[in-house]
């Protein structure tokens, strides 16, 4: 079995703990990618058009014998309206808000592809291929005492960060944030950030010390899911474990 070591909040070794068979799981990127899209996809939000849209005008048909197209044209003028094919026309195929858009997935499969997950925060070849800087001194997962989640002050988890070699990902989060191209930037989701460091405590309500550092997540481990494990899809993010929630990843079957 491994062993890696606990940090305290000085950034030096406690002990050595014993990780759980959870972190010996099969890579597999395959199922990884594909519980992520069906996660993806069971959380978008329902949208579509107006189902009038384009069809509000006055309209009207002005037969054959003209030598004119005979799409509906508004009675006020000689437009063309209504009709798919013509500017400012409705569309042949919207996108429609009663279209149901969940996939399902065998259990066991979402089962093997977190646990997957999990046991990639290991791999630092993985970790490094996502982007992450941290220091090549510092064993991977990390795994912190329970005290962490007692911190209130976020400048004293910048403090803790840069001791055990992990604040660089912060900055490379904070530098990666950038305007999005596109309208996405006039509905709500101007900016995109990368994401950083993923913090699983043992309850994620007493912990709110980290949430003003750019790309940081911080989640339960009841809560924990593949979104947090591997955005993207792409698994082998870097990731603090507290010692209480490691106890119960481990029981967790």
């Amino acid at each position: 079995m491994v062993k890696v070591p606990l940090y305290g909040l000085d950034g030096n070794k406690i002990e050595d703990i014993q990780l759980p068979d959870l972190f010996s799981t099969e890579y597999r990127p395959d199922l990884i990618k594909k519980s992520f899209n069906i996660f993806h996809t069971n959380n978008r939000q329902p949208y579509g058009s107006d189902i009038f849209a384009g069809t509000k005008h006055a309209t009207a048909s002005i037969g054959k014998g003209r030598g004119m197209s005979r799409v509906p044209r508004l009675t006020q003028g000689r437009s063309a309206a209504l009709a798919p094919c013509v500017v400012g026309g409705r569309r042949a195929h919207p996108p429609k808000a009663e279209r149901n858009w969940n996939e399902k997935i065998n259990k066991k499969e979402k089962n093997f592809a977190k646990k997957s997950a999990i046991a990639a925060t290991v791999n630092r070849e993985l970790v490094s291929q996502r982007g992450h800087k941290f220091d090549n001194k510092i064993s991977l997962p990390i795994i912190v005492d329970d005290k962490f989640e007692k911190i209130n002050k976020t400048k004293d988890v910048i403090s803790f960060f840069k001791k055990i070699g992990i604040y660089d990902d912060i900055i490379r989060a904070n530098n990666g944030k950038h305007i999005r191209a596109g309208k996405g930037k006039i509905r709500g989701r101007k900016y995109k950030t990368p994401k950083s460091i993923l913090i699983i405590s043992k309850d994620s309500e007493t912990l709110n010390n980290s949430n003003n550092l750019v790309g940081v997540d911080i989640v339960s481990q009841k809560n924990l899911n593949i979104g947090h494990l591997a955005p993207g899809g792409i698994a082998g993010r870097l990731t603090i474990f507290t010692k209480s929630a490691l106890k119960q990843l481990g029981g967790n079957k």
